[in-house]
């Protein structure tokens, strides 16, 4: 059978990246060491290496028995690090755990990771931070819509955003 061009080089990328069950396990490690990964990524990268499901699902299972691979242990890290570095609501952060197919239960765990006290006010700095932004904005009502749509957007709840703005408003900011 003669195959074009494309179809031999094709071919050759899939035998390349195909990779042996043990080779596969040492980079999977590897992989997990170096940062907290969900299942689901996990399963992903294995996939890509070109295997089959029955050693994907054999590897899988070795690195949660070897706790290379802890599905609440990375709901944790990946909710205080977005709410830390990147300001997230606890909305956009359990929204982002779903993508990434982290059960209901790790999630849970994964927010409980931030402290109320410091969840308040990193809303209200952020409130404060856009409220002065827009200070050229002179209808009030537009200002307020703009306000909570920024927060809504990075995740906050919308109870929690009306509540700081009227404390914002109360105070004569």
């Amino acid at each position: 059978m003669i195959l074009s061009p494309e179809t031999n080089r094709i071919q050759g990328m899939l035998q390349k990246k195909r990779l042996g069950r043990e080779q596969a396990l040492q980079q999977i490690k590897h992989y997990c060491a170096y940062q907290e990964r969900s299942h689901s990524e996990v399963k992903e990268k294995l996939y890509s290496f070109g295997l089959w499901k029955e050693d994907v699902e054999t590897i899988i299972a070795q690195l949660i028995e070897e706790n290379y691979l802890n599905e609440e242990r990375y709901a944790k890290v990946f909710a205080g690090g977005k709410f830390r570095m990147k300001k997230w609501g606890r909305v956009k952060i359990k929204y982002a755990l779903k993508q990434k197919k982290v059960s209901e239960y790790c999630i849970k765990q994964g927010l409980k990771e931030i402290e109320e006290d410091q969840y308040r006010d990193t809303l209200k700095d952020l409130l404060q931070q856009k409220w002065k932004s827009l200070r050229s904005e002179k209808n009030l009502f537009i200002k307020r819509r703009k306000a909570t749509d920024f927060l809504v957007q990075k995740g906050y709840e919308t109870e929690l955003v009306s509540e700081a703005l009227a404390e914002l408003q109360d105070s004569g900011k």
